[in-house]
């Protein structure tokens, strides 16, 4: 990938949602501005501003340490900004107390590399967990928890603990427990990073399937010939700026790894 280039505007690839602006109207996530920056390491974040669109795919890519986790983070507001704001589904950094922040984690499905399973409970076990923790109603919780391992391709897998099942399998049960409670967006922190290549391409396509559903996607991955093949928007990140948005830049078509 070659040198910067804007993100404030443009068009993604065919049938991708149209971008009018950093801050246009159909925006489900907005970064104004922001920064980030700790004590000890200095800055991770310096003026991002950025949309992702309601329904959208996103790749985020860049370097390690080029603030591809913070920038998630702040998604799901595990961490507030030094300067600027993000908005997430109307929900601002600036002003969000703590209830505002768990009623938004109960919409945002979060996936990250390293699985994160209750080792000692089941697949629907593990599921069911996710219903647990946001306050969702007993009645309807295990045809639910059914429903997302059938749609992760693991119906017949619901008994099964998570040594029992191979690295595609238990990303899959961690995408199932992302998907119960019927997020609007779907935050996979490098998802792929321990996988093979087969089930990698299976993981992709499953995302892919819930983003086709309407679920909004943002991905953060190191794994190039995965963004060439896609032709799906991609944002670079490097030393904690956007250095390239393909959203912004018409000629590289969708993904378009520079």
């Amino acid at each position: 990938m070659t040198g910067p280039r804007p993100a404030d505007g443009g068009t993604g690839a065919a049938g991708a949602p149209s971008h009018t602006g950093t801050f246009g109207a159909s925006g489900i996530i907005r970064f104004s501005s922001v920064a980030k920056e700790y004590p000890r390491t200095g800055t991770a974040l310096a003026g991002v501003s950025l949309v992702v669109a309601k329904g959208e795919f996103v790749f985020l890519t860049g370097p390690s340490g080029s603030g591809k986790s913070t920038l998630l983070k702040l998604v799901y507001m595990e961490e507030r900004p030094s300067r600027g704001e993000v908005r997430v589904s109307g929900v601002s950094s600036s002003t969000a107390r703590g209830g505002d922040i768990a009623r938004l984690r109960r919409k945002l499905g979060i996936v990250f590399q390293d699985f994160r399973l209750l080792e000692d409970r089941t697949a629907e076990q593990n599921v069911l967990f996710a219903l647990e923790v946001t306050g969702a109603p007993r009645a309807g919780m295990h045809a639910k928890a059914a429903r997302a391992l059938t749609q992760v391709g693991l119906a017949s897998k619901g008994t099964s603990l998570p040594r029992e099942l191979s690295g595609g399998e238990q990303q899959r049960v961690a995408i199932a427990r992302a998907l119960v409670n019927d997020p609007f967006v779907l935050i996979a922190d490098e998802p792929t990073g321990n996988l093979d290549d087969r089930a990698t391409r299976g993981i992709f396509q499953l995302l892919r399937d819930i983003n086709a559903a309407g679920t909004a996607v943002v991905m953060a991955t190191h794994d190039m010939e995965l963004i060439k093949r896609s032709e799906l928007r991609t944002i670079e990140l490097n030393r904690g700026q956007v250095v390239f948005d393909s959203a912004a830049d018409p000629a590289a078509g969708g993904g378009g790894a520079r």
